[in-house]
């Protein structure tokens, strides 16, 4: 008698692939009745009212819209008044100067920062130790002090 070509392990796996097959034909009607219970595209449209709310309904046209002007629009910034120049002004001690290379530094008064100063921010020629005012431009390396002049 001749043995079997067909083993346990090859049935098992052929079950299972019928198996598969089954499930996935049952998932493709479900989703297929799911499809016509949809309904139509009326059904599916989504309608935005004129404070931005979602709604089923359409926009009745004979209703006026109101008309909103450009400038009343505010958009995340307030509006604030303008800066004073004279706020600006920084007040503060020449620590270094070094009048053969041109550069030094001043020390805030308030912040306690060490600001950078080139000659060419000067007004009036300062020395080590003299009360001055100033403002602050940012450089690419840093606070740099431009329009520096003597304290009265």
């Amino acid at each position: 008698m001749a043995k079997s070509k067909e083993t346990f392990n090859k049935k098992e796996k052929e079950k299972k692939r019928l198996r598969k097959k089954k499930e996935k034909e049952e998932k493709k009607e479900v989703r297929k009745s799911n499809s016509n219970k949809g309904g139509d595209l009326d059904d599916m449209i989504a309608y935005v009212d004129e404070d931005g709310n979602i709604t089923s309904t359409p926009p009745d046209p004979t209703v006026k819209k109101k008309k909103i002007e450009l400038e009343d629009i505010e958009v995340s910034v307030s509006k604030q008044a303008p800066i004073d120049p004279e706020d600006l002004r920084r007040k503060g001690k020449v620590t270094f100067f070094n009048e053969s290379k041109g550069y030094g530094f001043i020390k805030d008064l308030e912040s306690q920062d060490s600001i950078f100063v080139h000659v060419k921010g000067l007004v009036d020629d300062v020395r080590e130790n003299d009360q001055v005012t100033f403002e602050t431009e940012k450089t690419p390396k840093g606070l740099s002090a431009i329009d520096v002049k003597l304290a009265v």
